[in-house]
């Protein structure tokens, strides 16, 4: 399985090379590890996260694309569907299958026809419209339901921190 993971993961990396995608850029954490990848998030226009530029890292398992990468947010990070610890919690990175906990349809589940243009594209759509529903961080999800202006600032104050950064 690694060699097929190695493959897809070359022509992944050399197609987003090629034809980069709004909205993130991505690249190998370093040059001999194709399952570690580092990637930066635009913040979505006309979303709290506008202007901000986040890093993250994405880690492929070893069977990839039979089971789904982790991406965790390296840089600091407000939003519902984030744990704690910057783990993104959204559906498409969820293992394939029904879900234990009867939240998803299998069907919005990690499936091995995903790339890393659609993970991302997923996790930008991510940020622009949180779902509090199932929120990984309780926190942020009573806050974005309940003080949306304290939000907001917080919010800002971590676009603000990422933009020092560069």
């Amino acid at each position: 399985m690694t060699d097929q993971a190695s493959l897809l993961l070359k022509k992944q990396l050399k197609e987003l090379t090629k034809r980069p995608v709004d909205g993130f850029s991505a690249g190998l954490a370093d040059d001999v590890n194709l399952f570690e990848w580092n990637v930066t998030i635009m913040g979505p226009p006309d979303t709290y996260y506008e202007g901000g530029f986040f890093n993250a890292t994405l880690s492929f398992p070893k069977d990839y694309p039979q089971s789904p990468p982790t991406c965790r947010f390296t840089s600091e990070m407000w939003h519902p569907n984030v744990y704690t610890d910057g783990r993104v919690c959204i559906s498409i990175l969820h293992n394939p299958g029904d879900d234990p906990h009867g939240y998803e349809n299998a069907s919005e589940r990690w499936s091995p026809v995903q790339s890393v243009e659609t993970i991302m594209i997923s996790i930008i759509s991510m940020l622009s419209s949180p779902n509090d529903e199932s929120p990984a961080n309780i926190d942020a999800a009573k806050q974005w339901r309940d003080d949306r202006e304290g939000f907001k600032r917080k919010v800002a104050r971590i676009v603000r921190k990422s933009q020092e950064m560069l």
